[in-house]
Parts: structure tokens; C-alpha cells; sequence
């Protein structure tokens, strides 16, 4: 048994603990189909989100402008990952792993049940519970699945993938189920047969949303008993540390990460006002200067941390352009895209199943090759430029594809086309980031980084609330220009990960 794993896995008591996923610690089975669940329900949700707020009042929706919509979107997705510092320091402090899984996925559930009631006051109300919910849980599973194995165990990357895998079964199968409950005329059509209005039909959608998430709760309360030791980490609980002093440090540290992830927050949300917007550029800038004080240091730890700050800015960069899915994409299917399969009509959000399909299907190869390569692999930084290379060549695409709506409705095989470039190049940065940045964090604090590694999905997010502010359905010239110039800006990133990557093998030492 490979370095580190034995240990790590306590056998746990139930069948699916002892179910191997091709060959690895029988602990992934359960944080995979757990995980499976909980992404059914925020990308159930995430499907349905921009489409219910632009939706006219006439057809159950909010009857927001477009602009309105991505700055709630790019919001609301900020919230979600940048609430996984706090949560993940929350784990590694007070409630462990295994606490900090069940009280999110609770807290989670209890938004989607919110965002269900058809008070549109309810809106604002449910998101929130969302992202508080989900940055307790989002830390601490990916910790437990990096617990699983050693420093040295070759299977990392290839256990990453297969989490990832189960990840994006939840995010295919939920647009499909979320998005015929919403925008269907036959759901629509059976709600009124039964005297209900089938204009509340988006909020069955949600409540679907939340049913998937009581079902990943279900599934690691039942199976999760025997892996739930954080990884071979235990929290230190507020009783139970050494002096009083000792925990006051301990909460102090809690409460002003707390209030710092607060007070970010606030800050990013400022820049959307006028007069503000330059704040933007401390997206990429702050990490930039940290990556060079850190890169700096003679210390291998805080060198590590200066790695970590250098992939964070890719992640950035990444996710501002391919969160684009869920808000201009997901327009563009909905007002550009014909949505007809031999004559037979279907939800625009189902388009947004592509992406997780493709994580399905393209997942094991992805898997079987890191495993194959073992330590002939890509190093991090190489994985990473290649993803960036992915996304420029999927807007790249859209160009001309934006360019053809003069015409009309274009094909779907143009979103076909994007989301499969986009999904290889997720698969070069998602989960070999996670496996990173858990060999890369100190053992005393893997929930904190991984809550700093969620910090680029958050000010990525932001970003595409941004760069998705200025959709337009109607100057198919100005939509080529942007998906043009946001394909510049991945290739610019790719370049620069290239050239820097023996610097930045340099600060991560060991980790490759």
C-alpha cells in the first residue's frame, strides 16, 4: 500500500465504504456519490438562476435586465467560494471534516427549500444560505478525499479526477431534471391539469434542488462513518483545547478571518459602483505582489504559499471566462441557439449538461493517463497553461458562431463544440489543483488553502459577473468582440504559465 494510505482510511462499517473506485482507498466511494448529490443541487440551481431572474414577471420570472442579472449572478457564485476560507478554517479548528460536511450540507439544503417558496423576497434569502452552507462543505470534503492518500502517492491526481467525475454525474443529471421541471411545457401543462400555477413551475426546479442535497447528506450520514477522520486530521474542538488562552487564540483567528472574508466581500461588491470599478484590478494584482514576497523568502513554506498565490491568479483568470457558462453561454442558448432535436423542443438549460457530460466521458481518460504517465506527467504549472490554451481556443470558437446569429438561430453543435474544448481544459486545472494545493498546504492547515484555492472560483466568478454585464442578444458584432478579446486574455495567461513554470517548480520544492 502506497506511503501515507493505510492510515489515512480507517475501514469504515457499511458496503458502499468498501466499494474501490479502480483501485483506490475505498473511503472515495462515499465522498464520491456524496459529492455527486450536493453538485445536483447547486448546479440544478445554478441552471435555472440567470434564466428565472430575466424571465418576464408575465412567465413566473423576476423580470430583471440582463446587466442586473450577471451582477447577482457573479455575486452570489463569489459568495459561494469565497465563504470556503472561513469554512475551511472552521474545519481545521472547531468542527472537523466530518461536522463541517453535515452543517453545510443542512444549511445548503435549507436555501434550495428557501429559493422553493414563491415569495421572490425568498431570492436573496436562499442564496445566501447556499453559500454559507456551501463553504463549510466545499473545503472539507475535497480535504477528506486528499487525506486518502500520502505525499507520494501517484494515485492522487487519478483519485482528483474520479471525484471529479462523480462531482459532474450530479452536474449533468440536474440541469436535465431541474431545467424540465422549470421551463417545460408539459410540467407546465401537468401543473395546471392539477390546479397548480404553472407560472411557479421555476420553483419546483429549485425544490429539486434541495432534495438533491438532503440525498448527499443521506449517503455520507449512512456510509460516511468509517472515512470521516478529516483525513487523518482532527480538528481541535473549543472544549477541548489545552488553556483558555489557547482558545481565545483559536477563536480570535476564527472570528477575524470571519470578518476579513466579510470585509472582502464588501470591498469586491464595491467596485460595481461607479467610480469604483478600478478595484477590479486587485483581483489579479493582490496575488501577483503576494506570489513574489512569498516567491522571495528562503523558507521552503512560504515559498510553497508564493506558488500557491501564482496558481491562484491562473485559476482566476480561468473560471472568470469559463463561469461565462451559467450567465452569457446560458443566454446565448436561451435568445441564439436553436433548441430543437428533429422536431422536438427542449430546455435551454439543458445545454448546460454538455459540460458535465463531457467530465463523465473524458474524466477516466484523464484518470488512466496520469496514472500511466505516473512521474513523467505534465508538472502543475504545464497542466495549467494547457487548460488555459483549452479555454481560448472555446471562445475562439464562439466568434464566428457569434457572428452567424445575423442569419439567425445558429446550430447547437456550436455550444457541443465549446463546451467540449472548455471541459479538457477544466480537467487540466480543477482537480489537478485541488490534488495541489493539498500536497502544497502544511498539514496543520488544509482546509484553510483549500479555502484559499476557492478564493480564484470566487474572484473569478466575480469577474464573469462582470464580463457577463455586457451580453447583448442584439449586435452580433460587439458579442464576437467580446468572446474575442476574453480568448485573448486565456492565451496571454497560457504564455505567461509557460514561461514561469520553472519558477514556479522552483517554489513548490517536491510537489510537482
Amino acid at each position: 500500500m502506497s506511503e501515507g494510505t493505510e492510515s489515512a482510511h480507517p475501514h469504515g462499517r457499511g458496503w458502499l465504504t468498501e466499494i474501490g473506485l479502480a483501485g483506490h482507498p475505498p473511503g472515495l466511494s462515499v465522498l464520491f456519490f456524496a459529492e455527486l448529490w450536493e453538485r445536483f443541487s447547486y448546479y440544478g440551481m445554478r441552471a435555472l438562476l440567470v434564466l428565472f431572474m430575466i424571465a418576464p414577471v408575465a412567465e413566473g420570472g423576476l423580470g430583471r435586465s440582463a446587466a442586473e442579472a450577471a451582477l447577482v449572478y457573479g455575486n452570489y457564485t463569489m459568495a459561494v467560494y469565497l465563504l470556503a476560507i472561513p469554512g475551511g478554517l472552521a474545519a481545521d479548528t472547531f468542527l472537523g471534516a466530518r461536522w463541517a460536511v453535515l452543517i453545510g450540507g443542512a444549511i445548503i439544503a435549507a436555501g434550495h427549500f428557501t429559493l422553493a417558496a414563491a415569495d421572490p423576497a425568498a431570492l436573496y434569502i436562499g442564496l445566501a444560505l447556499i453559500a454559507v452552507g456551501t463553504g463549510l462543505f466545499k473545503p472539507s470534503i475535497s480535504a477528506l478525499v486528499g487525506g486518502l492518500y500520502g505525499q507520494r502517492d501517484t494515485r492522487r491526481d487519478a483519485g482528483f479526477s474520479l471525484f471529479y467525475m462523480g462531482i459532474n454525474i450530479g452536474g449533468f443529471l440536474a440541469p436535465l431534471v431541474t431545467g424540465f421541471l422549470a421551463q417545460s411545457p408539459a410540467m407546465k401543462g401537468w401543473l395546471a391539469a392539477q390546479g397548480f400555477d404553472p407560472l411557479q413551475s421555476w420553483h419546483w426546479g429549485f425544490a429539486a434542488a434541495g432534495v438533491g442535497m438532503v440525498l448527499g447528506l443521506a449517503t455520507f450520514i449512512l456510509f460516511g462513518g468509517g472515512i470521516a477522520r478529516d483525513g487523518g486530521r482532527r480538528a481541535v474542538p473549543l472544549p477541548a483545547a489545552s488553556t483558555a488562552t489557547d482558545t481565545r487564540r483559536t477563536l480570535s483567528t476564527l472570528v477575524l478571518a470571519t470578518l476579513g472574508t466579510l470585509g472582502l466581500m464588501a470591498l469586491i461588491m464595491l467596485s460595481d459602483r461607479p467610480g469604483f470599478e478600478p478595484l477590479r484590478w486587485a483581483y489579479v494584482l493582490v496575488p501577483a505582489a503576494v506570489a513574489v514576497w512569498f516567491g522571495l523568502s528562503r523558507d521552503e513554506e512560504p515559498r510553497r504559499y508564493g506558488a500557491m498565490a501564482i496558481l491562484l491568479i491562473g485559476a482566476i483568470l480561468f473560471w472568470a471566462i469559463f463561469e461565462q457558462a451559467g450567465l452569457t453561454i446560458a443566454l446565448f442558448a436561451e435568445q441564439l441557439t436553436r433548441k430543437e432535436v428533429a422536431g422536438w423542443t427542449f430546455p435551454s438549460a439543458w445545454f448546460q449538461s454538455l459540460n458535465p457530460l463531457f467530465v463523465i466521458l473524458l474524466s477516466p481518460v484523464f484518470a488512466a493517463l496520469w496514472m500511466k504517465l505516473g512521474d513523467r506527467q505534465p508538472s502543475s504549472p504545464v497542466k495549467f497553461g494547457l487548460a488555459l490554451v483549452f479555454l481560448a481556443a472555446s471562445f475562439a470558437l464562439m466568434v464566428p458562431a457569434a457572428l452567424l446569429t445575423f442569419e439567425g438561430e445558429i446550430s447547437p453543435l456550436w455550444l457541443v463544440g465549446l463546451f467540449f474544448l472548455q471541459t479538457t481544459g477544466e480537467l487540466l486545472i480543477s482537480p489537478v489543483g485541488l490534488s495541489t494545493m493539498t500536497r502544497l498546504a502544511p498539514a496543520r492547515a488544509v482546509g484553510l488553502v483549500l479555502g484559499i484555492w476557492f478564493l480564484g472560483f470566487a474572484l473569478g466568478s466575480k469577474l464573469a459577473g462582470v464580463l457577463g454585464s455586457g451580453f447583448t442578444a442584439t449586435d452580433p458584432s460587439t458579442l464576437a468582440s467580446t468572446f474575442a478579446w476574453q480568448a485573448g486574455i486565456a492565451a496571454l495567461a497560457a504564455i505567461a504559465f509557460f514561461v514561469l513554470t520553472p519558477w514556479i517548480k522552483r517554489l513548490m520544492g517536491e510537489v510537482r
